[in-house]
């Protein structure tokens, strides 16, 4: 689901990116990622997760992928669009145009909560990912997002929402551990899961290669 406006304002805005800062700071102390890996971001919005991505692990190849060619747009103008190891992709987090184990790891900067098929996406996360890969996890709750006030001016999908619980639960059928987590109960969740090193979850899509589309 995209963004509205306000959330598009938020999202672009210092806040936001000094909170993403944070949460890549707590990313990059639990489980370490080595240079030169092939990473995917899902919901990379004008590309501030991208580029602190790019800073810290100069992955070999990274795909940035949003359901919002506006988005993906921004993301290419603010990281350098013609660097030939950065691939941008419009899509839907529920479909991803990756191949199976494709990846060694997964960055998502709070955008699961805002697919309604929110269990196909982890599926999809797990697939895309080899065995022993990482989903880097930043998450909300409904008690966040769904309140009294927010839930008049920010639009999110309004049914089989997650908490902790059902995420914890999600995380097990698709064979990812959370091997770290720091968590707010009735508001969200930083997260790594890592995929288990053998044995594979059934994969409900066929394997697509990876997308670039053109920048304007």
């Amino acid at each position: 689901m995209k963004l509205n406006r306000i959330e598009r304002w938020y999202v672009n805005s210092p806040v936001r990116q000094l909170a993403q800062h944070l949460v890549m700071q707590w990313f990059k102390g639990t489980v370490a990622l080595k240079t030169g890996s092939s990473i995917l971001e899902v919901g990379c919005g004008r590309g501030v997760g991208a580029k602190f991505i790019t800073d810290t692990y100069q992955p070999t190849h990274l795909y940035l992928l949003d359901l919002d060619l506006k988005m993906v747009n921004k993301a290419g103008q603010r990281i350098n669009g013609d660097n030939k190891s950065i691939y941008f992709c419009v899509g839907d987090a529920a479909r991803l145009p990756l191949r199976d184990y494709s990846v060694d790891a997964v960055f998502g900067f709070g955008f699961l909560h805002h697919v309604p098929a929110w269990r196909d996406g982890l599926v999809e996360i797990t697939r895309v990912l080899k065995h022993g890969g990482v989903y880097f996890m930043e998450e909300y709750y409904p008690g966040l997002y769904q309140n009294l006030v927010t839930r008049h001016i920010l639009v999110h999908p309004d049914k089989d929402r997650f908490n902790s619980q059902d995420l914890r639960r999600a995380f097990q059928d698709v064979n990812l551990t959370l091997t770290h987590s720091f968590e707010l109960k009735r508001m969200g969740i930083l997260g790594v899961g890592v995929k288990a090193d053998s044995g594979s979850i059934s994969c409900k899509r066929n394997q697509q290669p990876a997308c670039k589309v053109e920048l304007d």
